[in-house]
């Protein structure tokens, strides 16, 4: 008899967890709606919501601190996404948005230790790229900067951030006509605004002649 009491209750405790897992997705799904659409205030609700129903679920402590970084609770923010890598190691975009709070908060070897994780557990994360060449542009590690722009190409040939960022690198670096060629891909691709760089960094010692 005690044997079947105790089997009825492990049922009953995995019924309740099986729901309020549920609930907890539904919860996550409903306030990323809400922050996809920058309903800021109806996103955090619903995540807190998620948590209540399950506090170890890493996703919406990550989704709670995108949504406190979005109020400007950068402590706050920071809080929820070191818990969310407390519960999942593996969570890449929590070791980004870690990064991009430090970034702010001008951390940059922290920023770029969090963007390292991030590509560890996801090769393929473009913003990680970019962000931690931006990051290895503050401590001036120009080259390795260069290098992660290079791999953001090779995974998006059409990433305008990338060439404009790679261009402004390696004209600081002093490989001014590669800089220049890539400022004028990021053009070609539509930013316009690699053009006013290019005329003010790259036609100092040109000549134009007219053209026939």
């Amino acid at each position: 008899m005690k044997t079947y009491i105790t089997f009825c209750f492990s049922l009953l405790l995995l019924s309740f967890s099986a729901y309020a897992q549920g609930d907890a997705i539904a919860y996550l799904q409903d306030g990323s709606k809400h922050y996809a659409s920058k309903n800021y205030k109806e996103a955090f609700q619903n995540f807190n919501r998620a948590i209540e129903a399950d506090p170890t679920f890493a996703q919406a402590y990550y989704m709670r601190g995108n949504a406190k970084k979005a109020f400007d609770d950068l402590h706050g923010a920071m809080k929820d996404l070191n818990k969310a890598i407390e519960l999942n190691s593996n969570l890449a975009d929590a070791y980004f948005t870690r990064g991009t709070l430090k970034f702010e908060l001008q951390d940059y070897y922290g920023a770029i230790y969090d963007f390292t994780k991030a590509i560890d557990l996801d090769p393929s994360h473009q913003q990680a790229y970019y962000s931690r060449g931006m990051a290895k542009q503050q401590i001036e590690a120009y080259e390795d900067a260069i290098n992660d722009c290079t791999k953001l190409i090779e995974l998006n040939p059409r990433n305008i951030d990338a060439y404009f960022l790679r261009g402004l690198l390696r004209i600081e670096h002093g490989r001014t006509e590669a800089g220049c060629l890539d400022l004028s891909k990021a053009g070609e691709l539509g930013d316009i605004k690699a053009y006013e760089v290019i005329r003010e960094k790259c036609n100092q010692k040109c000549f134009v002649r007219e053209a026939y």
